[in-house]
């Protein structure tokens, strides 16, 4: 691998109508391979070690590879800085770690091993008036309710 570079992926379309992209921070493979060094604050359906491969000029991406890690955001109205202050160290026990922090966004990395149950349940334990969490990597980014289900082959038992 080589040293970190920056892509833009498309992440979806303005209010204005026009294709809006994201800059990502990527270790770039020997074959051309992106691999994500944080997870997407607005791209949906990837996460942190995921790997992809772009088409530059589209900015659309194709997944080659899962890392195993959730991409979890939290937006708030409101100034972010309490749910951070409840939601990090809990994350941080788990193995989770705190990719990008705004005023009014958070954006999260964590294994699924840690189980479903237990991230949700510290994300909304969390929620301040005016905040809300979302997963970005679990559900189908057409419809944003169908379940990807890419974990159901790392959570086997063995």
């Amino acid at each position: 691998m080589s040293s970190l570079s920056i892509i833009e992926m498309y992440a979806g379309t303005g209010p204005d109508g026009l294709p809006v992209a994201e800059k990502l921070q990527v270790r770039v493979r020997d074959d051309d391979a992106c691999q994500l060094v944080r997870s997407p604050a607005f791209v949906k359906g990837i996460a942190s070690g995921d790997i992809v491969k772009l088409d530059k000029e589209s900015g659309q991406f194709e997944l080659q590879e899962r890392s195993g890690n959730l991409c979890l955001r939290v937006y708030s109205r409101d100034e972010i800085a309490a749910v951070n202050e409840a939601i990090t160290p809990a994350l941080e026990k788990l193995g989770g770690e705190l990719d990008i922090e705004t005023p009014r966004m958070l954006v999260y990395t964590i294994h699924v091993s840690c189980g479903f149950e237990a991230i949700e349940k510290i994300f909304d334990k969390a929620m301040a008036n005016g905040s809300q969490w979302a997963y970005g990597n679990v559900y189908s980014p057409e419809d944003g309710e169908t379940p990807l289900n890419w974990w159901t082959d790392i959570l086997k038992p063995q």
